[in-house]
């Protein structure tokens, strides 16, 4: 390449005016696109400053180093691996001094870092804006004297100019990177809380601080006060599940997190006496308490291969997603211990059911002179409808159907209760009448607040076709007679009310074929998603169609009709029918 005067080039050019200008307008194109901007000086200055080598080396201010980010003329490799300290070479040399350095012969120069052999002159100017180095922009040329003092000035004025656009840059990508990552925050934030399942969220809350930073191992540890540990909960290496052993509390950099409630990062593991190893290779390290509540009840550990790898903007992004990620833990940690709670009573209401379904009869039983069906739903796993049968001599049964005020387990105890006093005291005691004032009493001896039991006793006597019934607070039962409905006025005060109370009896005269129906209010008063309520005019209509069906169809075509008018409504009750046919 002929060498020209700097002088015969910019008159070429129209002036050095004209120059300064094209490098001012190519600075000022654009702040996202830096790798852009930076081409474009390397093609400006090789039109005036000729070179074989071109490298613009930025500074990083955390890790007080040199890196090439642009590179004309260089191996790839020496792109990617050079380290240049403050004062190590010509490059480190102009960024120590902050003073641009002309070497017309490198071989005669100590402070030369060798990287191409040929290599003969080298200029390095520095960037250096608002006091502040932001790199250097470094030619080298393989003619000896290959630069001029002249020359030397020029790229000064260049890289001063440079070093305001790559900081300018900076600047935008940092307030950008910024605001994406609130956004990015915000929309975790979301999407955590809306997590219960705690695997599933741990694994989340990984995935998602993998986007926002590169980390080589992650953690999750939990505080078991009653172990006195840090428990860990998720932990990954390299995207690896990891297990580990717990830690004590007090101790490691996650311990220290526990104990100042601050955020501790770690920018030498190897010379921190306070870390403790879980994984080989581990250079870099930073714990986050999460507070929730003001109370401590857990740690984000993050770790990294590489020393001082974690920022003050990685520290900053951690502390604000903390206490959302603290906030989510303990909602998916209730959450299991509700699911935990919910399936133990689950447990404990099958138990409840099978008992239940042990106290009342799951078959109709043979009674002469009848045909008998059940049919019975309970509004949950347990009830508080009853029903029981009793056989007397001389081809007499008692037959009482009953409700227990209330609904769940504590009207299924009631229930049991009312259930097991009803097997001691009917035996003793035919008359519907005698039977109920019995059954008052001993639920007044035994009284629960809020508590009591509806129940119609009906005595059948097979000889003669008799029913006696007595009421407390029942339903009345319904009577089909060849297509016409019946409705015996039997009434009373429920049990367990009021004490010393008297109870009528009204006797029926049955007649071979007559339909008898028992059920629960939970029938009658069962409403759709409109909010209409079943009634027993529907029932009766019903009951009007089927009157000389068998008794078990009678209890099909009723559930059948029931549901129909149900929809997705959900039970609201006990539902239970004892329906018999006089042979």
């Amino acid at each position: 390449m002929p060498r020209t005067t700097n002088a015969t080039r910019f008159r070429q050019r129209e002036e050095l005016l004209d120059f300064l200008l094209e490098i001012s307008a190519a600075t000022s194109e654009t702040l996202t696109d830096l790798d852009g901007l930076l081409a474009h000086v390397a093609e400006i200055i090789r039109k005036v400053i000729p070179y074989e080598l071109f490298a613009i080396l930025l500074h990083s201010e955390r890790q007080k180093e040199l890196r090439i980010r642009y590179a004309i003329g260089h191996r790839e490799e020496v792109v990617k691996r050079l380290v240049v300290r403050p004062g190590e070479g010509i490059t480190g040399v102009a960024a120590a001094t902050r003073q641009p350095v002309l070497v017309s012969d490198v071989r005669k120069d100590p402070r030369y870092l060798s990287v191409v052999d040929a290599v003969r002159s080298e200029l390095a100017a520095p960037m250096v804006t608002r006091n502040r180095l932001v790199g250097v922009i470094d030619i080298q040329s393989t003619r000896l004297g290959a630069y001029s003092e002249y020359d030397l000035a020029l790229l000064r004025l260049i890289a001063g100019r440079v070093a305001i656009t790559i900081d300018n840059a900076r600047l935008f990508r940092r307030v950008d990177r910024q605001n994406r990552t609130l956004k990015i925050l915000g929309h975790l934030s979301q999407e955590f809380s809306s997590i219960l399942d705690l695997k599933e969220l741990l694994r989340h809350i990984a995935d998602a601080i993998k986007v926002l930073i590169r980390y080589d191992a992650f953690s999750i540890l939990l505080v078991d006060r009653e172990r006195q540990c840090l428990r860990h909960a998720f932990s990954v290496r390299y995207d690896q599940r990891v297990d580990l052993d717990n830690i004590p509390l007090g101790r490691g950099i996650t311990g220290s997190a526990v104990d100042s409630r601050e955020p501790v990062r770690s920018d030498n593991t190897l010379a921190d006496p306070r870390y403790i190893p879980s994984h080989e290779g581990v250079r870099s390290e930073v714990a986050v308490p999460l507070i929730a509540h003001d109370r401590v009840v857990g740690v984000l550990d993050l770790e990294s291969d590489h020393f001082a790898w974690f920022t003050d903007e990685h520290l900053r992004m951690l502390s604000l997603l903390a206490p959302q990620i603290a906030s989510s833990l303990e909602n998916a940690r209730l959450y299991e211990e509700v699911a935990e709670r919910q399936r133990r009573i689950d447990e404990d209401l099958q138990s409840a059911r099978e008992l239940q379904t042990a106290l009342l009869p799951t078959e109709a039983p043979q009674i002469e002179g009848l045909e008998v069906a059940i049919g019975y739903r309970p509004a949950r796993m347990v009830g508080g409808d009853l029903y029981d049968f009793f056989e007397y001599g001389n081809a007499a049964s008692m037959i009482a159907f009953g409700d227990v005020s209330g609904k769940g387990v504590a009207a299924a105890l009631y229930g049991a209760l009312a259930a097991g006093l009803l097997r001691t005291v009917a035996p003793r005691r035919r008359g519907p009448a005698a039977l109920l004032r019995t059954m008052n009493h001993a639920l007044l001896a035994r009284k629960v607040d809020a508590r009591y039991l509806a129940l119609l006793v009906l005595l059948w006597e097979a000889e003669g076709r008799r029913m006696t019934m007595a009421n407390a607070g029942a339903l009345p039962p319904i009577i089909c007679r060849e297509g016409t409905i019946l409705r015996p006025r039997v009434e009373g005060v429920p049990l367990g009310l009021l004490p010393e109370r008297d109870y009528e009896e009204t006797v029926i005269e049955a007649q071979a074929g007559d339909l008898v129906v028992l059920c629960s209010d939970g029938i009658t008063d069962q409403m759709n998603p409109a909010g209409e309520e079943y009634e027993r005019g529907r029932l009766i209509r019903l009951l009007e169609t089927v009157c000389s069906e068998p008794p078990e169809a009678v209890v099909g075509a009723l559930f059948a009709d029931l549901d129909g008018f149900t929809g997705v409504a959900p039970a609201f009750d006990d539902q239970t029918l004892v329906v018999l046919r006089v042979k």
